[in-house]
């Protein structure tokens, strides 16, 4: 009995991995190693990471948002407990929403229908 049969209580004949299989079991592990580290992406590997901040990201597409028909202001915000763009409109219909897009520059944008802003009134 050699001394790894007697360390484990097996004959040689026994012993896991014996011979040609070892270097096969190896290479199998090696494979499930892999694949392990290029599985399914996360839901945060997703997002895109934004090279701006978002105040830059606001001030490039804040006259452009503005000029859309139906939206009335833009502003920073927390949406979810994370920074956005929001973008207030004065209705909500499709025409209006389908025209402001869901990102910009990876961040989160948006839309909440306020309808018309209007100045106050001077209670003098």
């Amino acid at each position: 009995m050699s001394a790894t049969a007697e360390i484990t209580g097996h004959s040689a004949n026994q012993l896991p991995f014996r011979g040609r299989r070892a270097p096969h079991m190896v290479l199998v592990l090696l494979l499930v190693a892999a694949m392990g580290c290029t599985g399914p992406h996360t839901r945060d590997e997703e997002r895109t990471v934004p090279s701006r901040t978002i105040e830059e990201v606001l001030a490039t597409h804040a006259d452009s948002l503005m000029a859309l028909p139906g939206v009335i202001g833009t502003a920073l915000g927390r949406c979810d407990g994370d920074l956005c763009i929001r973008v207030f409109v004065t209705d909500s219909s499709e025409t209006v929403r389908s025209r402001i897009p869901d990102q910009l520059d990876g961040y989160p944008v948006r839309v909440e229908v306020t309808g018309p802003f209007r100045p106050r009134r001077d209670s003098a």
